[in-house]
């Protein structure tokens, strides 16, 4: 499987050539977050939150091959049109509680700073035969389907099991502050 664009109708609708917006709506949309949730978070936490987030593209694009590697090596005849990834908001320890990053390379700088962690996703059908993106994890092939024979009070985590073990993720991009805001455009 090869990451690249696909036009067609049943990927989503995706228009030919590139995705834009106009600036000004980007604008509204980057100052509706800092005037709003962000000045939340300044104020009620008394600090000063990262604004933004900046992954290289080397990162993005591996993160995506290895969801797409993985995949292949459990089931060839699942596509890009169905995979996905689900951006969920988080947030590093406070400096307390430090310690759980003790083998990571990740600042104290960034100490209860948020973030983003990057979980795969799978289309699948709910219970109620309604297509649905769940989270899943490439590594475990548990996870693929929901009829993987495992006893009824089991879930797979594409049914929403809490997930034992390495989970196939990716967090850590550049956080704005405490990384320098310069080359921001918004």
């Amino acid at each position: 499987m090869e990451t690249t664009p696909d036009f067609n109708e049943e990927a989503g609708k995706r228009a030919p050539g590139p995705n834009t917006m106009s600036s000004d709506f980007v604008q509204k949309l980057v100052d509706n977050y800092r005037n709003n949730q962000l000045g939340v978070i300044n104020t009620k936490l008394e600090m000063e939150d990262a604004h933004s987030i900046c992954f290289d593209l080397a990162t993005l694009k591996k993160f995506i091959s290895d969801i797409e590697n993985e995949v292949q090596k459990v089931d060839t005849t699942i596509t890009v049109n169905n995979l996905g990834v689900r951006f969920y908001y988080a947030a590093y320890p406070e400096l307390k509680n430090w310690d759980i990053m003790e083998n990571t390379a990740i600042e104290k700088t960034y100490a209860g700073k948020h973030t983003l962690v990057m979980i795969p996703t799978l289309k699948r059908k709910s219970e109620e035969g309604e297509l649905l993106n769940y989270d899943f994890n490439p590594l475990d092939a548990t996870s693929y389907n929901q009829n993987n024979n495992i006893g009824e009070e089991e879930k797979v985590m594409a049914l929403a099991k809490k997930p034992v073990g390495p989970v196939f993720s990716q967090n850590h991009g550049s956080l704005a502050p405490p990384e320098i805001q310069i080359g921001e455009s918004f």
